[in-house]
Parts: C-alpha cells; sequence; structure tokens
C-alpha cells in the first residue's frame, strides 16, 4: 500500500465492494438468464462481496491498481445450448457493468451537482472519490477486455472470430495468464508499457468524454 493516499485506499476499498461484486454478479445473473444455473448453484448470483472477492486480486489492486475478483463458474454447453452468443454476452456483461458504474458515478459531474475538486489535497473529498471511481472502473473494463485468458476479453473475441483462427486462438490459451503477468510486469522493466497504450490513454480518453 506505499504510496497510497488515504482518499485512494477508501476509493480502492469502495471499488473492492462495489465494483468487483458488481462484475461479478452481471456475469452470474447474465448465465442465469441465458439458462445456466452454475452460478447460482455456487451461491454467486448475490452482491454479497464476500462471494466474489478473491485475497490475492484484492491485495494487487491495492498494490498494483490492477486487481481481480474469483472468477463464476458457468457451464458453457448449457450456455451454447441456449445460444450461440450466451458465453460471449456473459462474458462482456461484467466489463459492461464496469462501464455502467463509470457512467453513474460521472453522471454528478456532467449534471453540474458536482464540481471537479482541483485543489491538489490529498484530504478525501466526494469530487475526488467520483473522479477515482470513474477511472478505476474505466481501467477495470479496459482490463478485463484485453483478450487474453483469463479475462473476459478472450471470450468475447473467441466469438467473433472465424473457426480456422479460433481453433488457433485454443492453443495460445493455456499460455494467457503467463503473457498476462510477463506484459503485466516485466514489460515495464524492459520498456514495454503495453497497458499504458490498452488501458491508460483509453481510459484517459474516456474518462474526459464522461466527465466532460
Amino acid at each position: 500500500m506505499l504510496g497510497l493516499t488515504l482518499s485512494s485506499l477508501i476509493t480502492y476499498v469502495i471499488v473492492l465492494v462495489t465494483a468487483f461484486s458488481v462484475h461479478e454478479f452481471a456475469h452470474a445473473w447474465t448465465a442465469n438468464y441465458f439458462g445456466d444455473d452454475t452460478p447460482r448453484l455456487h451461491g454467486r448470483l448475490t452482491l454479497n462481496p464476500l462471494a466474489h472477492l478473491d485475497l490475492i486480486g484484492s491485495l494487487m489492486l491495492l498494490l498494483a491498481g490492477i486487481g481481480w475478483a474469483k472468477p463464476v463458474p458457468v457451464d458453457p454447453y448449457a450456455l451454447r445450448r441456449r445460444s450461440p452468443a450466451a458465453l460471449m454476452w456473459v462474458s462482456l456483461a461484467g466489463p459492461l457493468s464496469n462501464f455502467l458504474l463509470a457512467v453513474l458515478a460521472a453522471a454528478p459531474f456532467r449534471l453540474g451537482w458536482v464540481a471537479m475538486d482541483i485543489s491538489g489535497s490529498a484530504a478525501f473529498t466526494l469530487p475526488k472519490f467520483l473522479d477515482q471511481f470513474v477511472i478505476i472502473n474505466i481501467s477495470l473494463m479496459l482490463f478485463n477486455l484485453i483478450p487474453l485468458a483469463p479475462l473476459d476479453g478472450e471470450k468475447v473475441l473467441e466469438y467473433f472470430l472465424p473457426p480456422e483462427m479460433s481453433r488457433g486462438f485454443e492453443n495460445i490459451r493455456p499460455y494467457g495468464p503467463m503473457i498476462l503477468m510477463a506484459l503485466l510486469f516485466v514489460g515495464p522493466l524492459v520498456g514495454i508499457n503495453i497497458f499504458g497504450y490498452l488501458i491508460g490513454y483509453p481510459a484517459m480518453f474516456l474518462h474526459n468524454l464522461l466527465i466532460g
């Protein structure tokens, strides 16, 4: 937690109990909607954060700014029986929920109810909290849309790939977590900041678009 201000720490904790819980609940609800009761049977069709938070993922959010919750178990075969696109929608539901949270948090700025806090103070204020909440949720959305297993973007991209490319994509899946960790931790050490281009710049663009 080195380098975290009290304001940032409070925001990150609230993100843990809201953004992650809503993200995973969105996965569970969408799977249940498409006829897969696996999330419900595993107690994941709930907004209770205790059902969703992962210890390591929560610590990573506090230490590195990027974290994760427990994956929601789903039955791909049950989903595909209902719709070929069901698994894609289940995967997309989580990132979309983060975007919706960002939109809701940005609304007070857009409606003129709250003015941006540019004081530079480290104190916790509502404008700073909302601003950070928008940025974090947008970043979580973009991070989860990266098309590498075990992130949601992998299943989203796979749905749109032609069959021959999809089969090749499956060969990469087992190495997804290793590639992700290398890009996240090793890349910056050798001057390759992939996440700056995939998350940082798009996140600031969307943040400015939402805040106005």
